[in-house]
């Protein structure tokens, strides 16, 4: 060989060396670029949920500012938010457009039980992360048979167990009414109270559903306040939360009133329902209360009210649900910056399940843990009881 072709031969397969250098570094799957990434959503901006619209528009506003920032490792965020309002039949059309005409990496923060229980298996089969669902359903914790779908919240069994808990403390001989959505939403909730009681279940003297198509809950809160219940377990999402709330006063019915977590917003659900209607119902927390005066103050307050100066000045600053946004949006961010360049769906979810973090609004002693095998990312919550003008936090911190 030629001293000539020695070093073109050379160069060759140095050139191949840098090439293969390239590609072992960098990996992607549709969605993903080196300038470039695609995520999707799915919430509710319309129809009976349409209070947990604020929500996609937070994590929207919050993947603006990581953009302006310079994105994440160099890739900016493209985020395509579309509205199902609520209605499953509705959800899968947007995924199907979602992941097979726009090919997103993952879909985030996908809103309700049932709109996710509707694409929960499409998603597995495509094997696309449906990450971080905005749902507390148990069912989203199942690693060994979804592997591409993953939790956020804490689940709803775990937070009706807490408030049974409470309950069996403070009033052993209590008398409950429930009202429940007719959906897995509902019966989850109503599974882990259940559950809670244990063999106290005889304590609940009444349980009565609605749909999420029905007009107002008016009559369901009638009927349960003539079974003299001196406790109620509210399992309601926000617009029909807000009209218990109402009715209950105008009936002059006031029991210990325990509402799910999903409808404890000052902004979007106690406020419309009257600040005074609302006063000492307890609730469940993991997130800081935008109205709460001990965490409106330092950083990480600070921090958050530029963001929402800045990029979502549209919203309402005591509405729960931008915090909830601003959070979640916060988890995928840090998953996407372990992924590094290695944006595969499969690395997406290996990163997702291997979490160990607290973030800025999560409540003191509240963190962000996975693992391969536990796919409950926040798990833990503390009770909190509503003053008239803030949710006031008392006891423990409950959970593993």
């Amino acid at each position: 060989m030629s001293l000539k072709s020695f070093s073109l031969a050379l160069a060759g397969l140095a050139s191949l060396a840098i090439t293969s250098s390239a590609l072992a570094q960098k990996k992607y799957d549709p969605g993903a670029s080196d300038k470039e990434i695609l995520i999707g959503g799915i919430s509710p901006y319309s129809g009976p949920a349409s209070a947990y619209g604020t929500i996609g528009k937070s994590i929207a506003a919050y993947f603006e500012m990581v953009n302006a920032e310079g994105g994440i490792n160099g890739r900016k965020i493209k985020f395509i938010s579309l509205d199902d309002g609520y209605n499953p039949a509705k959800t899968v059309e947007q995924t199907r457009k979602l992941v097979e005409q726009e090919e997103v990496l993952l879909l985030f923060n996908t809103l309700g039980t049932p709109p996710n229980t509707a694409i929960h298996k499409y998603m597995n089969d495509k094997k696309v992360p449906q990450m971080f669902v905005a749902t507390g359903a148990t069912k989203w914790g199942d690693p060994k048979n979804f592997p591409w779908t993953i939790g956020w919240q804490p689940s709803y069994q775990s937070e009706a167990k807490i408030f049974a808990a409470h309950i069996l403390e403070t009033k052993p001989n209590a008398k409950i009414a429930i009202l429940f959505q007719n959906d897995d939403y509902g019966k989850d909730y109503l599974k882990g109270f259940e559950d809670g009681l244990g063999d106290k279940k005889s304590l609940i003297v009444s349980k009565v559903s609605y749909e999420v198509t029905d007009p107002t809950v008016d009559s369901q809160i009638v009927t349960l306040k003539g079974t003299g219940a001196d406790v109620f377990f509210n399992i309601t999402t926000p617009k029909f939360a807000a009209q218990a709330i109402k009715k209950m006063a105008e009936i002059g019915w006031k029991p210990t009133h325990y509402l799910n977590n999903v409808s404890a917003s000052v902004g979007s659900v106690l406020t419309p329902a009257g600040l005074d209607n609302s006063k000492d119902i307890i609730t469940a927390q993991y997130i800081k209360d935008p109205t709460d005066p001990q965490f409106q103050k330092g950083k990480e307050w600070d921090d958050y009210v530029a963001w929402f100066k800045k990029y979502n000045s549209a919203a309402n600053i005591n509405d729960a649900f931008n915090v909830y946004g601003y959070t979640a949006a916060q988890g995928l961010v840090q998953v996407l910056k372990q992924a590094g360049d290695n944006l595969t769906r499969e690395n997406v979810m290996k990163q997702a399940a291997s979490l160990n973090i607290t973030l800025p609004m999560l409540l003191p002693g509240v963190n962000v843990k996975t693992a391969a095998d536990d796919f409950f990312p926040i798990e833990r919550q503390q009770l909190s009881r509503f003053d008239g003008k803030t949710w006031v936090l008392f006891g423990k911190v409950y959970g593993p």
